[in-house]
């Protein structure tokens, strides 16, 4: 069996630390403990001139002194002694190292440290982790290169966990016994080891099961995208926390398509495409990686909840609904077998307040109806949502409930705490461990169970089949793009109805003759537009006039365009069928590259800025799925007697232009159609603005 690139740094033979000590609390003795807590099972080194052993592991004054070449150094020096340390290791023959420090000097020399320390690495071939981070944890292995403190983990798990942030890596790790990891790194500066490659190595690692992640950004955007294609392949979902939502990539955006598209947007539509989980913070994340670490696969339809209180059982009604997590609509069998066991005046439906009168057989009971909710077809996952005992503690009739629900069903199932508090309580490890999570608060436990149900809705979603563009237009118009020709609203407007999105075809006009002699020909009414170049948002200058009846009409308008703005005009016919504005257009990503832009035009654009962003290409049954994502998506569908509009037809076009993203990525860098206008037998875009690429 092949290594993957990656065994070089998390499977070393042996380990040398550079700077280990005596000293209480230093970097150099955390890490050596660490190494001896993990039961590390290869060779370990100390490697210090003031000592010949620490806490009874050999010490030499240099690497050159030890008995072996070892594979891994972790450094544990300051920045001032760093490079010299690399030095010496780069000429030992190392394979991997970590790397504590920042590679900071305040009077540095050009090129500065950091950028020397990763030539020197990458020039030996030797993959680092960090600098600047906590280094990392095999567990599998035993081996925890890391110079902080942790606390007692198994040595078998089935969670990895990459963090670009030091502090990130260690809430997770260290807050919750109830989550086993097999692999946790803080990629730190990622000098010759990207969160990429972590993530590649990690899906490559049997006991894997779910993966969370702490991410800043992407440095590397094509490795990424593959590594998510990967866990799509494997089923493996990734949890993540991405920070950073405020930075817009292109406040210099052309169009309103750039300006809507911002970083954000972006990592939203590439973590829609793969099937990557967003959660907000910490506890979303922790609380998802313990419900993904169960071993029980999802059923079909929502959650299932059984409750002793009605005023908790309506409670997650509501938060069910505000976070958008479908709750089972209980069948016919379930109703019937929940009717004889509960007592009477309790309604059979779900959520399920079965608490009634209680009495000696009430835990029974109540197991009994958990079970039966369990068994519905629909029921993809149930939850036991009760209060915590006192002190903090779990009554353990509630895991009895929870046992019989998932031997009756083979389901997830999990006891969900009214709050938080129930982490310490053994009875709450040990039955997480046993596949029967308990789960701190009931909008933790929903947004975990919304991330399951996306994510296996993601699995079983049929494969995109993004529409195949015609080659010979598509050789032609590459040519055109490619030249110095302008290309003008005309010409986008004809380029854009080649593809298959449907737009008003103008004329252009250079003179107030050839306005005349077209006027004779042309069915009114029409609009007038300025065709002058480097006029991009004509209505802004006024350039653009509506609804012209007549040819004086005309004649007048372009009397006032070209007085103010120029000789060059453009005549298309006035559409007066009623219909809502709609946005469609191409950005450019500069990590990810050509994203579709679709949503609410005209002045909806401007004000309330609803749209998707969306990887290209897709069809249009993904379309429609965007689509359904956009706030007045209601709009569409007809209001105050308004008949539904042609949603299909302008996820056709969306479909369309997304073919054409890819195809002219490298030439186009922003596209706005606005406002397209659909109407309920079609669509059709009025103006459109291409942006070529420098």
């Amino acid at each position: 069996m092949q290594l993957h690139p990656l065994d070089r740094l998390f499977n070393p033979k042996s380990l040398a630390i550079v700077g280990a000590s005596r000293r209480a609390g230093s970097v150099g003795k955390l890490v050596l403990e660490n190494c001896l807590e993990g039961q590390f099972s290869g060779g370990l080194y100390a490697i210090n001139p003031a000592y010949d052993e620490i806490d009874g592991v050999p010490c030499v004054p240099a690497l050159s002194d030890l008995p072996e070449t070892v594979d891994h150094v972790v450094f544990a020096l300051s920045d001032s002694r760093i490079e010299a340390a690399v030095d010496e290791a780069i000429a030992h023959g190392i394979k991997s190292c970590t790397l504590f420090s920042s590679l900071i000097l305040e009077d540095d020399t050009h090129p500065p440290l950091r950028e020397r320390i990763e030539q020197k690495l990458k020039k030996a071939n030797v993959l680092s982790c960090g600098g600047n981070c906590m280094g990392f944890y095999n567990f599998e292995r035993g081996l925890w290169a890391s110079g902080f403190d942790t606390r007692h983990h198994r040595q078998h798990g089935n969670v990895s966990l990459i963090s670009q942030s030091g502090a990130g890596m260690c809430s997770i790790l260290d807050s919750d016994e109830r989550i086993h990891f097999n692999f946790a790194v803080s990629s730190g500066q990622e000098l010759t080891v990207s969160m990429e490659d972590y993530l590649d190595y990690f899906l490559e690692q049997t006991s894997t099961r779910v993966v969370g992640m702490f991410m800043e950004t992407s440095r590397q955007p094509e490795k990424f995208i593959a590594a998510l294609k990967k866990a799509q392949a494997k089923g493996i979902p990734i949890v993540v926390v991405k920070v950073g939502r405020t930075a817009l990539a292109a406040k210099m955006a052309v169009s309103h398509s750039g300006a809507l598209a911002g970083s954000d947007d972006s990592y939203n539509a590439i973590f829609e495409r793969y099937g990557v989980q967003r959660v907000d913070d910490m506890d979303q994340l922790a609380t998802a990686l313990i419900m993904f670490a169960q071993p029980s696969a999802l059923g079909e339809g929502g959650v299932v909840s059984l409750h002793d209180s009605g005023g908790e059982r309506q409670l997650t009604i509501d938060l069910a609904d505000q976070l958008g997590v479908p709750l089972t609509q209980l069948g016919s069998e379930a109703v019937a077998s929940l009717e004889g066991l509960l007592d009477p005046g309790l309604p059979a439906v779900n959520p399920l307040d079965a608490w009634g009168a209680g009495g000696i057989d009430a835990a029974q009971q109540m197991q009994n109806c958990f079970s039966a909710l369990l068994k519905d077809p629909q029921a993809a996952l149930g939850a036991v949502i009760h209060a915590r005992a006192p002190h903090g503690q779990i009554y353990p009739d509630y895991i009895e409930y929870l046992k019989a629900g998932q031997q009756s069903s083979g389901k997830p199932v999990f006891l969900v705490a009214a709050r938080q508090g129930t982490g310490s309580d053994d009875l709450v490890i040990s039955s997480t461990d046993a596949g029967l999570p308990v789960i701190d608060g009931v909008s933790q436990f929903l947004i975990g169970a919304r991330c399951m149900i996306n994510h296996r809705n993601f699995l079983g979603a049929a494969p995109i089949v993004p529409p195949v563009l015609n080659a010979e237009r598509l050789s032609h118009w590459r040519e055109i793009l490619a030249s110095d020709l302008e290309l003008g609203e005309t010409e986008a407007s004809d380029l854009l109805a080649d593809f298959g999105i449907p737009m008003v075809r103008s004329t252009r006009i250079d003179s107030r003759e050839a306005l005349m002699t077209l006027s004779d020909s042309v069915s009114f009414p029409v609009v007038l537009k300025t065709a002058e170049p480097g006029i991009d948002h004509k209505s802004d200058v006024n350039g653009v006039k509506l609804d012209l009846q007549t040819p004086e009409a005309l004649l007048a308008a372009y009397d006032d365009v070209s007085g103010r703005l120029g000789d060059r005009v453009m005549v298309a016919p006035m559409l007066h069928q009623s219909g809502i504005e709609m946005i469609l257009g191409i950005a450019h990503d500069e990590q990810f590259g050509p994203m579709v832009v679709m949503g609410m035009g005209g002045i909806y654009t401007e004000i309330l800025g609803d749209a998707i962003i969306a990887v290209p290409p897709f069809d249009a049954e993904a379309a429609k799925g965007y689509v359904d994502k956009l706030k007045m998506r209601a709009l569409l569908d007809g209001a105050r007697g308004e008949p539904p509009m042609a949603v299909d037809s302008y996820c056709e076009a969306a479909a369309n232009l997304s073919a054409f993203a890819l195809a002219f990525g490298d030439l186009i860098k922003e596209i706005d159609i606005n406002p397209l206008k659909l109407t309920n037998d079609g669509c059709m875009g009025l103006d459109a603005l291409i942006v070529k690429r420098d």
